[in-house]
């Protein structure tokens, strides 16, 4: 296993990569932070289901894709915060996503959420991706 310095830009990567090539499910490597945002992807209606597996002492999240017809319900999802420029909002500045068709995913006080449950609780954070 390589070392991946962005792991949340990893995983961001194999689902968007995943959906393009119109797979049904996307497995990688689990930490709390990908569970937390797989749990966001499925209550927006984004994919189907998410799990998580534990073989041979290494966890695994295995997440299953969404489709309409042969359309993948992802079209885009887009990393904000890296590594190497973290990018933080307040409560009001939270921002749109095509007009609200979209969500954004933060990473709060209050823990991981969307940005409609961060504008909803009054809270901000890192801007953590963009998923329309």
């Amino acid at each position: 296993m390589s070392n991946v310095s962005d792991p949340i830009a990893d995983f961001l990567t194999r689902v968007r990569n995943a959906t393009r090539a119109g797979k049904p499910e996307v497995v990688a490597p689990y930490s709390k932070m990908k569970g937390e945002i797989a749990r966001i992807l499925k209550e927006e209606g984004f994919v189907h289901s998410y799990s998580v597996s534990t073989d041979g002492g290494h966890s695994s999240i295995k997440v299953e894709l969404k489709y309409v017809g042969h359309r993948p319900v992802i079209t885009t999802l887009q990393r904000v915060s890296r590594p190497g420029l973290r990018r933080y909002v307040g409560a009001g500045d939270i921002p749109r996503v095509l007009s609200g068709i979209g969500i954004s995913i933060l990473s709060t006080s209050s823990g991981v959420m969307s940005s409609r449950e961060a504008r909803r609780k009054n809270v901000g954070g890192e801007l953590l991706a963009f998923v329309w």
